[in-house]
């Protein structure tokens, strides 16, 4: 990616939409990028915020470990998303790690550069407000959907979520739809197998496609769509 690129890309993202092409050109020039391939760590938890990431091509998921190893899906970004911002932002270690599902590049600013940016542009500290608090809502959302309601239900607004940030293919393993539905893999492999046989979604090795987005909207909100 030239400059030139780079400044388009910035210019195309929410954060930066408002800082104007002289003060995207600066901070092109700061920032740094980054090739991954499938399966690379961009950072690991308990890492210091050294930098924070924008994703320009490929698919980043953010995974948090258990105390036993095992390892539970957090958020899923597209191009365009920013990703390890919140530990920049409180100058804490990152709290989960990124990792490439795909081949990805990104472009990677430093904390001085983007606390600079901050001071001399209002509109961006009021812009990253809104993703924190964005992201602040959809991590409540997630919390409502896990309290009380039965597993064919977390499922289905699981995949909703999903399909709204992603579209109808979903490239997730039936063990990263059990962990964001906080189910166990066999409960989830039971309700998606039923899932399958009403038409509702098809599934292969580590991609679930939604078929039936009004009968999944239906589960969602009303349990009896599923007897």
């Amino acid at each position: 990616m030239n400059l030139s690129q780079a400044v388009d890309a910035l210019g195309a993202s929410f954060l930066f939409s408002n800082i104007g092409k002289d003060a995207a050109l600066k901070l092109a020039q700061s920032a740094e990028e980054l090739r991954f391939g499938a399966g690379d760590f961009i950072f690991w938890e308990g890492d210091p915020p050294v930098r924070f990431y924008m994703l320009t091509s490929g698919r980043i998921k953010v995974i948090k470990h258990g105390s036993q190893g095992r390892e539970t899906l957090v958020a899923v970004f597209n191009p365009g998303d920013i990703f390890g911002e919140v530990a920049v932002f409180e100058n804490k270690p990152y709290p989960s790690s990124a990792t490439a599902s795909e081949p990805s590049t990104v472009l990677a600013f430093n904390r001085d550069s983007f606390s600079c940016l901050l001071t001399e542009h209002p509109a961006t500290a009021m812009a990253m407000i809104g993703i924190l608090s964005s992201r602040l809502r959809e991590a409540q959302n997630r919390l409502h959907d896990l309290s009380g309601k039965r597993v064919e239900q977390r499922l289905a607004r699981t995949l909703q979520r999903l399909t709204a940030k992603l579209g109808t293919e979903l490239p997730f393993t039936r063990r990263d739809l059990a962990d964001m539905s906080g189910t166990t893999i066999e409960t989830a492999v039971r309700v998606l197998s039923r899932f399958s046989e009403m038409g509702i979604i098809t599934s292969s090795r580590g991609k679930v496609t939604i078929k039936d987005q009004a009968r999944l909207n239906a589960i969602s909100d009303d349990l009896s769509q599923t007897q």
